[in-house]
């Protein structure tokens, strides 16, 4: 079996396990050349039409790339320093209760300080105000919905009086800090919105004609990829890109096709020049973004809006994206000059593990997702009985860690129960055929054990 047998084999086995519509892959070069692309299944199961390289599909938090590249930019500019405090730039953030300010940078790379809150979604603001995208145009574009979206995430934000540490110092997955950072680009960039910003900046200079953040155009374009979602184990039709859409669109609204992105991913590799010779961004800028700031997981740090990890002995960048109807993938490797695109519309699929088994085909390994072993070394049984207990966030995610009667770890996700390899004291790993969980528990001086790292957040331990 050749190696693109290899991996297409395990995509189709990974579309199969997770009901999965839908998937288009490319790997490219920094020329731009496409050294392979395939398009699987289809991007409308019930006409049966096909995936090209112009079939729209959601990008869900590859959007967060996009947002740091413009405040950066907006750096390079001297219009900010993202060592200034947000409460700079945002009149509806305070930073209360911290004791020392939230610097721009810290909401870059998810450290601000804020556990994990419940997500405030366009339709619910949108209503509110009465607001009616028949009557006053796409939401994407809505000034009177982005000032009360940022009124309402700031004063939630300010409203915390507990923290998971000061600001820089833990890495925790935040929407909320990337709304703001949308709001500093809508305010401040010169432009009516954070959307117009991205397409005179950044997506018409490199090219990028079907990429947006608009919600209304992708559904009414005859090649957009329908979405869908497993609800309660049957697969459904998504309504539309309303569907869980973050109030300010700097954490997920981009839309985008794999005919726009290598254009995107080619920029990187190119130190910030897109194929068109055009210079988006410093090269100084775009290796700020792929640099080290914050520990993500046990093998994951993060940069500004980019997942940082080895790969075949090689560091590799990108980001992974979900929301209903949209799974996607973006991972690159700078050193070998290749990067992949993996864009699927269906929710929760593990296109993560396919972005690597693509690329490490790319870079000449096997074509196969390179998982983590690791030799179980058990805690120290005080330490494991004074962690078991139950974290769980206002976003949803609620999990349970145990120990049985062997003085083993193990973690329950609603009805699953799986072994955790305790990796070494704090940290433990649960492992999976698609991709792997890392948790680390969370503790001071003052406070004990009072969180769980569950894959990218840190979840608060919830009362007994």
């Amino acid at each position: 079996m050749t190696e693109q047998e290899k991996f297409e084999a395990y995509v189709k086995k990974c579309m199969e396990d997770h009901q999965a519509v839908g998937m288009a892959v490319a790997v490219l070069d920094a020329q731009g050349g496409t050294s392979y692309e395939q398009f699987f299944g289809k991007r409308d199961r019930e006409s049966g039409a096909a995936i090209d390289d112009e079939t729209i599909f959601g990008l869900a938090s590859l959007t967060k790339s996009f947002t740091c590249l413009a405040i950066l930019k907006m750096q390079e500019d001297g219009i900010l320093s993202i060592d200034d405090p947000v409460s700079d730039y945002i009149p509806e953030f305070k930073g209360m209760n911290q004791g020392e300010p939230v610097l721009i940078r810290h909401l870059m790379y998810h450290s601000g300080g804020y556990f994990p809150q419940s997500r405030i979604v366009v339709d619910t603001v949108a209503a509110e105000l009465g607001l009616d995208e028949a009557v006053v145009g796409d939401l994407a574009y809505n000034a009177e919905l982005a000032q009360e979206g940022c009124r309402q995430v700031a004063g939630r934000l300010d409203a915390q009086n507990e923290f998971i540490g000061r600001p820089g110092e833990y890495f925790s997955y935040c929407n909320d800090g990337y709304g703001l950072l949308s709001d500093i680009i809508y305010h401040h960039g010169g432009c009516a919105s954070y959307a117009d910003y991205l397409l005179e900046h950044i997506l018409k200079p490199l090219g990028m004609e079907r990429s947006f953040c608009d919600f209304v155009r992708p559904l009414k374009d005859e090649n957009h990829a329908t979405l869908y979602a497993v609800v309660a184990g049957e697969l459904t039709k998504v309504r539309d890109y309303h569907d869980n859409a973050f109030v300010l669109n700097g954490g997920g609204a981009m839309k985008s096709t794999l005919k726009d992105l290598k254009k995107y991913i080619a920029m990187y590799l190119n130190g910030g020049t897109g194929l068109n010779k055009a210079a988006i961004a410093k090269p100084e800028t775009i290796e700020a973004m792929t640099t080290k700031h914050q520990m993500d997981s046990y093998v994951t740090d993060y940069g500004y809006g980019l997942d940082i990890k080895e790969l075949n002995g090689f560091q590799v960048a990108g980001h992974g994206g979900s929301l209903p109807g949209v799974s996607s993938h973006l991972l690159w490797c700078l050193e070998r000059g290749v990067g992949v695109i993996v864009l699927c519309n269906t929710e929760d699929v593990p296109v993560s593990g396919v972005a690597e088994a693509a690329l490490s085909m790319g870079m000449g390994f096997e074509a196969e997702r390179k998982a983590h072993h690791y030799e179980n070394k058990p805690w120290d049984a005080e330490d494991l009985k004074a962690a078991c207990g139950v974290y769980a966030s206002d976003e949803g995610t609620r999990v349970e860690l145990l120990m049985n009667e062997s003085g083993e770890a193990l973690l329950k996700n609603g009805e699953k129960t799986s072994p955790v390899i305790m990796i070494e004291p704090g940290h433990g790993m649960i492992a999976g055929e698609y991709g792997d969980t890392f948790i680390q528990m969370i503790a001071d001086e003052h406070r004990g054990v009072f969180g769980m790292r569950y894959g990218s957040r840190i979840l608060p331990r919830a009362e007994a």
